[in-house]
């Protein structure tokens, strides 16, 4: 397998392949599924394989007040691509040039004459070009003209709902990590670098790390206290973790901040990175009469999550 990036394929001889073109977001099992079928539908016509994806949201170039709410970065997007069976990765530079271009001057001038692509398998529910309005209709016939078979793929559905990234945005937004999980095909991952807290849970005898999430355009999940698995980079050790997405209403807090204890670590955590996996959300954040009905219900947290993990490892 390669990665590709656009500016560099004309100094490549790539041959005729069966492609499929997206952002990817997630890299979920809808995507999956997709990449799947033109792998299966390469082999049959024998023709190489091409995931085209981009290098940003295209809403980042469109829009400059715009703050992505993403499922994965760039670098892990393309970590979960290369474990499929692909042959080629394109990773496209998403500029207001590219974005101007119209579905055929797209297909013609990118998919064509640069990347050499003869056959398009389309998500169902995927568009291109600067006029979206086009309809699946209109990619078969711009692609009879130069010589692009134009293939519409289906939908995966899991618990009979179409599997999509808004989709899996929606539940991660409204704490349904379980269900976000399912479609992902694996749990949901924020990475972030421990930065000074506000030192409420040590005080509680629940000291906790403050991850950092400002500069990962990461969608955060909804305000709440979640079952998870902490990895330490640096070493690779993973503990299992309880961790609050919330602005600590029983101090008065205003900023929300994403805070984790990890189980049976010990020592010091600051300005280390931490890749958290979201398990299952156990409840709503809220505000306790005094800190120890908080501290209390701490206590009851951790013994749910403890079990959740225990159920999650042997399951």
């Amino acid at each position: 397998m390669r990665i590709i990036y656009l500016e560099n394929t004309k100094e490549l001889d790539i041959s005729p392949s069966i492609a499929t073109i997206g952002f990817f977001d997630g890299v979920h099992l809808g995507h999956q599924f997709l990449i799947s079928n033109i792998i299966k539908q390469g082999k049959a016509a024998q023709l190489k394989t091409t995931v085209i994806t981009f290098d940003r949201h295209p809403r980042q170039v469109l829009h400059a007040d715009y703050q992505p709410r993403l499922l994965s970065s760039l670098e892990e997007k393309l970590e979960k691509l290369q474990k499929t069976a692909v042959d080629s990765i394109v990773v496209l530079h998403f500029t207001k040039e590219l974005a101007a271009l119209s579905a055929q001057n797209f297909m013609k001038s990118v998919l064509k004459e640069q990347l050499n692509v003869c056959k398009l398998v389309m998500g169902y529910d995927n568009r291109f070009g600067h006029n979206k309005t086009e309809t699946f209709d209109d990619y078969v016939h711009f692609g009879k003209e130069l010589g692009i078979e134009i293939i519409k793929d289906t939908a995966l559905l899991v618990e009979n709902t179409s599997v999509s990234s808004s989709v899996i945005r929606r539940h991660i937004e409204g704490g349904d990590i379980r269900t976000a999980n399912r479609c992902l095909g694996e749990a949901y991952r924020i990475s972030g670098n421990v930065v000074s807290g506000y030192q409420n849970g040590r005080k509680l005898g629940f000291p906790t790390a403050n991850v950092d999430t400002s500069e990962t355009f990461r969608l955060i999940p909804a305000p709440g206290v979640y079952a998870v698995t902490v990895k330490t980079t640096d070493d690779g050790a993973t503990y299992g973790g309880m961790l609050n997405v919330g602005i600590r209403p029983t101090f008065n807090g205003r900023e929300q901040s994403m805070e984790v204890n990890l189980f049976g670590f010990e020592g010091d955590l600051y300005g280390k990175k931490l890749e958290v996996a979201f398990i299952e959300r156990i409840r709503e954040e809220r505000k306790f009469g005094s800190t120890d009905e908080l501290a209390a219900q701490l206590s009851k947290d951790r013994k749910d999550i403890e079990k959740i993990l225990k159920t999650e490892k042997n399951g």
